[in-house]
């Protein structure tokens, strides 16, 4: 089967970027297989996800031939680009304290196929999930945390993640806030799960909250981590719609249902490189 490469790229928008990328394909025998692209003409960038394979002689040999070749279109254009094989998929560590329904809904869709991702660690600051996590063979580190060794734990998840060369961090209902070192270090590289549609109803017991105030909307929110809490670039959003029947206990069945469909979105969308960081903004190309 012919290797499948997907490029994707920013930069400063400017006539001739869309001709540039598929005469280069074309020029090197390259098939386009999809194509988006987007201009913000409020920011005045230009996003562009192409996903291609080789078609005849002249398609370079290798992924570090192909790149190369590229390198002068990039350079030319100022771009912000990355190329990458369609076959190659991003290392992720999923972090997560007690709550089971967003961690189990990553394994079983990784599991079965679902997820373009290699999960190959989870970390916790409590041991109940490590029957689950093991189950379905994937290695688990329990690393406690108090407000006396909060550094120290933070290292130790960046250890994990540098032994096994994880590209993101993905936050399944993990219940501490990261550091604003940990979160800049790791910025455009960690994902999270947020209880609402934001900016909602932060903080703890959030269904109560909502219930007190008789919501008609409840959702949930999947966004980059930043050092502003909560405050880091929307990748998707859901809602359910609810009425005044609806018990507490109903609110946080359904909204567990909406948090772990929102994060595995997301994280799907990262594992096809259909993200792109616009700012406080993001693009995806669905």
């Amino acid at each position: 089967m012919t290797q499948n490469y997907i490029l994707t790229l920013t930069a400063e928008d400017r006539v001739g970027l869309v001709a540039a990328v598929t005469g280069f394909l074309a020029e090197h025998d390259g098939f386009i297989l999809d194509s988006q692209q987007y201009a913000d003409l409020e920011q005045d960038r230009f996003f562009m996800r192409v996903e291609f394979k080789g078609a005849g002689e002249r398609f370079p040999a290798s992924l570090d031939a192909l790149t190369e070749k590229f390198s002068v279109i990039g350079i030319r254009y100022a771009l912000d680009w990355k190329l990458v094989s369609g076959a190659a998929k991003p290392n992720i560590v999923i972090a997560v304290s007690k709550g089971s329904h967003c961690l189990n809904d990553l394994l079983h869709r990784w599991k079965t196929g679902g997820l373009p991702v290699n999960i190959i660690g989870v970390v916790s600051n409590h041991d109940s999930l490590r029957d689950l996590t093991e189950w379905h063979e994937v290695a688990f580190h329990h690393l406690p945390v108090t407000s006396d060794n909060r550094a120290e734990q933070e290292q130790a998840i960046l250890d994990v993640m540098d032994q096994g060369q994880a590209d993101y961090l993905i936050l399944a209902r993990y219940m501490q806030i990261l550091s604003d070192d940990l979160s800049t270090k790791l910025a455009g590289r960690c994902i999270n799960i947020h209880h609402s549609f934001l900016p909602g109803f932060k903080g703890a017991k959030p269904y109560h909250r909502a219930h007190e105030r008789g919501v008609k909307l409840i959702g949930a929110t999947a966004h980059f981590v930043s050092a502003d809490l909560d405050e880091g670039p929307i990748i998707e959003q859901a809602v359910e719609r609810v009425d005044h029947r609806a018990s507490v206990e109903e609110l946080i069945r359904l909204g567990r249902d909406i948090e772990a469909q929102v994060l595995a979105k997301a994280v799907k969308w990262a594992g096809e490189h259909r993200i792109l960081r616009n700012g406080n903004r993001t693009v995806v190309f669905r």
